[in-house]
């Protein structure tokens, strides 16, 4: 009975894991639908932009921010990574300066890296660097936005209404996708956004 009851929690557990990961990885002749897979299976990503700040003047600067592109689940995902932001914070400061940024997604933040022993720096970690621009929403892009991050981040519902939260997008110029040995891939935005994760 305990046997059974082992083999069934780790059927479960295998199952859960799956289901938690949007479906299996794609395979690495598939650099697109990878881009597209690791954007939807990810939270957070590190955004770095070129700073405006007293003594950091055009360096680079990374920071942790929050982003989704749609509803987890294989089917809720549009590509586009969404962010919740303030004036307030840092790095939007250094936006509003030069709106150009990169974003680098990774899958050591799932499971995935984990269960099979992968290194974050390790290439099978698959990791994906956007580059492109922070650009505000318009009034008809905030719905699917804010559906978009509160389905995944329900605190930022609660965030203090006094710092004057927007939603904004990263408008993706450029793509590369380390996901096996052998270097980089680069990804068009047309490609990518043609596939689904």
């Amino acid at each position: 009975m305990a046997g059974v009851t082992l083999v069934s929690v780790a059927a479960v557990a295998a199952l859960l894991l799956l289901l938690a990961g949007g479906g299996a990885i794609p395979p690495p002749e598939e650099a697109a639908r990878m881009a597209r897979f690791v954007l939807h299976n990810c939270d957070w990503g590190a955004l770095a932009t070129l700073s405006a700040q007293e003594g950091l003047r055009g360096q680079p600067f990374a920071n942790i921010f929050s982003l989704s592109d749609g509803p987890p689940g294989p089917l809720g995902g549009s590509g586009v990574p969404y962010l919740y932001l303030t004036d307030m914070e840092i790095s939007v400061q250094d936006l509003e300066i030069n709106s150009n940024a990169s974003l680098t997604v990774s899958l050591a933040q799932t499971p995935y890296c984990k269960k099979h022993k992968y290194d974050p720096q390790n290439p099978l970690c698959a990791h994906i660097i956007f580059c492109g621009s922070i650009v505000k929403v318009n009034d008809s892009e905030a719905g699917l936005a804010k559906k978009a991050l509160f389905s995944r981040h329900p605190e930022m519902e609660s965030w203090p209404k006094d710092h004057n939260w927007f939603f904004a997008k990263f408008n993706i110029t450029n793509i590369w996708v380390l996901d096996y040995f052998g270097g980089l891939k680069i990804v068009t935005p047309e490609e990518y956004y043609s596939v689904k994760p």
